[in-house]
């Protein structure tokens, strides 16, 4: 396995399409990232402006933040985590290189759900890991189960868990989170958690893996929940036997994370009724989109209980994913995102639309794109 084996983001692609076209004069709707459209919490910018005239900065890991961060974690979870155990990153891509790179050694099997986050198949490959890639379907509510780990066999070095998920928002209730870290403690697997999406949920909320298995990895971020995704700021909580070898890697690979955005991360965990109000958005377009599906035809979709995504079957029209959301795009300036990335097996036949955009937005998008799904011809299977 190497480097060189690493697929493109097909999505990248996507927008970068959909950005020349805006810049031709196209009326462009940008549904192809889960990034939000709102900006960092007002209190947060105001902080940065401070921060800018009054700090030179320079390479910094802020006490602040990381105690900020753990008591996050026991008023949400429960959970008492050690400050010293969580390392600020540059996003939760750097976090997710630490977390493998200091839990695994090449060659390693590291399993993971399919449908899932493109890096995570990738840049296991970028370091010689070996990705284990579990089909899940309807079935499993398209997300790992502690069955599919009990009946792997030889059992891998490791998961990747990700609650709710991209790119379906599926939520692993709590139960199977318990059940999943059992079967991992008794194989011996190593649990890689994302939870990134935490904060994002229509339901229940979505629980931490720290709740169930102590020694898991955390990889967090002030992207999504937060609204931050330009500020590149995220965290790794590591077992206490691991955090000297992921602070080593962090320090060598990344040094720190930006000073200004540790000041404004710290103020943005204050500012709950500003962030809960984005969520009412996404809920609101959500509906929107659930709402709109039968007029669009789309009958199958995983179950979007958290993050800003619904990931529908569109194997009647298309067996090309990326050429559908390409003209898809063309014809009416809504992007989106092909299922290819996200599975390169069944992703084909599947997109995903990101609803982390104003509703006004959501609304203007359905307007373009019902009667252009109506007047697609349906396709005869082979």
């Amino acid at each position: 396995m190497s480097a060189s084996q690493i697929e493109p983001f097909h999505a990248i692609a996507i927008s970068r399409l959909a950005h020349q076209m805006k810049a031709e004069g196209r009326s462009v709707i940008h549904m192809e990232f889960g990034q939000p459209s709102t900006g960092a919490p007002k209190a947060a910018i105001a902080r940065a402006h401070q921060v800018l005239d009054t700090d030179g900065m320079g390479y910094w890991e802020s006490p602040g933040l990381k105690a900020a961060i753990a008591r996050r974690y026991a008023d949400q979870d429960g959970v008492e985590v050690d400050p010293e155990r969580i390392i600020l990153t540059c996003g939760a891509s750097p976090a997710l290189v630490l977390a493998l790179a200091a839990t695994f050694k090449p060659g390693d099997r590291v399993a993971l759900a399919r449908p899932g986050y493109v890096a995570y198949r990738n840049t296991l490959k970028a370091l010689n890991l070996v990705p284990v890639e579990i089909a899940c379907g309807a079935d499993s509510g398209f997300q790992l189960t502690a069955a599919h780990l009990a009946a792997l066999d030889p059992a891998p070095a490791g998961v990747i868990v990700a609650s709710p998920a991209n790119p379906t928002g599926a939520v692993i209730p709590a139960a199977e989170l318990a059940a999943i870290a059992r079967v991992c403690r008794e194989r011996g697997i190593a649990v890689v958690s994302d939870e990134i999406y935490h904060g994002l949920s229509y339901g229940e909320p979505a629980r931490s893996m720290l709740a169930f298995e102590p020694q898991a990895l955390i990889v967090n971020s002030f992207s999504k929940y937060f609204s931050m995704a330009g500020w590149r700021l995220g965290w790794l909580v590591c077992p206490p036997d691991q955090v000297a070898r992921a602070r080593a890697f962090m320090g060598n690979l990344f040094l720190t994370p930006p000073s200004l955005s540790q000041h404004a991360g710290l103020v943005a965990m204050d500012c709950r009724d500003e962030l809960e109000g984005h969520l009412d958005v996404y809920r609101a377009n959500r509906r929107l989109l659930l709402d709109a599906l039968p007029a669009l035809g789309l009958g199958s979709i995983a179950p979007p209980d958290g993050a800003f995504y619904i990931y529908a079957d569109v194997g009647h029209l298309t067996d090309d994913s990326l050429a559908f959301c390409e003209t898809l795009l063309r014809d009416t300036g809504v992007a989106t995102a092909p299922g290819v990335d996200f599975d390169p097996v069944d992703g084909h036949r599947f997109i995903r639309f990101s609803f982390a955009v104003s509703t006004a937005e959501v609304e203007e998008a359905l307007q373009r794109i019902i009667p252009w799904f109506a007047a697609r011809p349906r396709r005869v299977p082979a």
